[in-house]
């Protein structure tokens, strides 16, 4: 025979033994649509964590395309600038062009200049003998451990004392390099293609009328 007490709980009697149901039992047992939404949060996290991922795919391909065709277009820009207008103002034989709208078109040369690093020392040979040893940039460094402050400090008048081997690096500074190039280029001076790489070429200048 089954009975309820005031406190809601049913006791089932058998043989005088009596067992307890608590009806608060259901309620601590698994909650299976709790459970199921959790599922569905975890998939739609899923789901969108992906659509970011296949959404940053076309981005980068996006990108390698513009990539190509901002490439593709300095290629023609610097076709047109240094060779196509160039030409046809030099078959004109005018250096100079005012458009209609006060435009101004100028083509100007552009210098530029290397040393070869097997050609270094005798460039630089070169540059001292004809007076421009001015030029090239000579850097003495040393390398200190850490915690050495106070020897670094010190090395200028203590360098060779404490054992350490000061590296030389001398250099001429490539804009330095180029101004030279243009200024002897300009003046009719010579600059020996042995010991230089010596290119110039032309650039066409636009000036917008404000």
């Amino acid at each position: 025979m089954a009975t309820t007490n005031k406190d809601g709980k049913t006791y089932l009697e058998e043989n005088e033994t009596k067992i307890t149901v608590d009806p608060n039992y259901m309620n601590n047992s698994i909650n299976f649509e709790e459970d199921q939404r959790e599922d569905l949060d975890g998939a739609n996290d899923a789901k969108k964590l992906s659509d970011q991922v296949v959404k940053l795919q076309g981005l980068e391909e996006e990108l390698l395309v513009k990539e190509q065709e901002l490439k593709e277009l300095k290629r023609k820009v610097e076709l047109v600038s240094a060779e196509v207008i160039p030409t046809m103002m030099q078959e004109m034989n005018i250096s100079t062009l005012k458009l209609a709208d006060g435009t101004s078109v100028e083509v100007k040369p552009v210098y530029g200049a290397s040393i070869p690093a097997d050609k270094r020392e005798e460039a630089y040979k070169w540059l001292r003998e004809n007076g421009l040893g001015d030029l090239i940039k000579n850097e003495v460094t040393v390398a200190f451990g850490r915690s050495e402050d106070d020897k670094a400090q010190q090395y200028a008048v203590l360098a060779q004392g404490q054992g350490y081997e000061p590296v030389q690096k001398l250099k001429v500074e490539p804009m330095t390099l180029k101004a030279l190039v243009r200024e002897r280029v300009e003046n009719g001076l010579d600059m020996p293609s042995d010991l230089f790489n010596v290119f110039t070429s032309n650039r066409t200048k636009i000036t917008r009328n404000k």
